[in-house]
């Protein structure tokens, strides 16, 4: 038979996340971006082990898009910033619509304003133009306020200078790359890389936390 994903070559590997067999091309072009593989994927630990030289060019491809965008990071900002793309990787759109790079470079920029404009004693709510954007923009400053009732630090000038880190990134990635979903695919495959780096905003890191 084959393959459920592309529908062209046979299907030959197991694939624990899709619960049916795929093609081995797939399982290892889509893998942690496409299909979300478990850890225990027997597929993916040998990946990890042992990186194709493909895998290995799609990481520095990564890392040069990226650092850009985390370079004068504090190591709290770098930590607010696995939040908010932790957030932004969980994020689903309301009905038929769908999460493009430009919405999460707009949302971004919105959200940043409102802090930037409070930081300087003035309360006005920035919105954003499309949809999709000002519902992920109203969850990233749900997330904000939910961490500091719990008690945790951050500052609105603090919070605005990720944000802002992000929409480059978003931005720079949409210039630089083919498609609309880019930088979110970048972003998916980085969180695979580090989840232990990214924690859930429920559990904000403790240099984020008030002693």
């Amino acid at each position: 038979m084959s393959c459920p994903v592309c529908g062209v070559r046979k299907e030959r590997r197991a694939c624990p996340a899709l619960k049916q067999k795929i093609c081995a091309v797939c399982c290892g072009t889509k893998r942690l971006s496409e299909i979300q593989c478990p850890d225990d994927c027997v597929y993916l630990s040998t990946a990890r082990e042992h990186p194709a030289a493909v895998v290995k060019r799609q990481q520095e491809h990564d890392v040069a898009i990226l650092l850009p965008t985390l370079q004068g990071l504090t190591e709290r900002q770098y930590q607010l910033f696995f939040l908010f793309q932790s957030l932004i990787a969980r994020h689903v759109p309301e009905g038929f619509s769908r999460l493009i790079d430009d919405d999460v470079a707009e949302a971004a920029a919105t959200t940043a304003a409102t802090l930037e404009t409070a930081a300087r004693g003035v309360i006005y709510d920035h919105a954003a133009q499309s949809r999709p954007a000002q519902r992920l923009a109203t969850e990233m400053k749900g997330m904000l306020a939910e961490m500091q009732q719990q008690g945790a630090t951050v500052y609105d000038r603090e919070a605005a200078i990720v944000l802002r880190a992000i929409e480059k990134g978003a931005r720079d990635t949409r210039k630089a790359e083919a498609g609309d979903m880019s930088y979110l695919a970048l972003i998916a495959r980085l969180l695979q890389r580090n989840r232990t780096a990214a924690q859930p905003p429920e559990q904000p890191p403790s240099s984020l936390i008030i002693p």
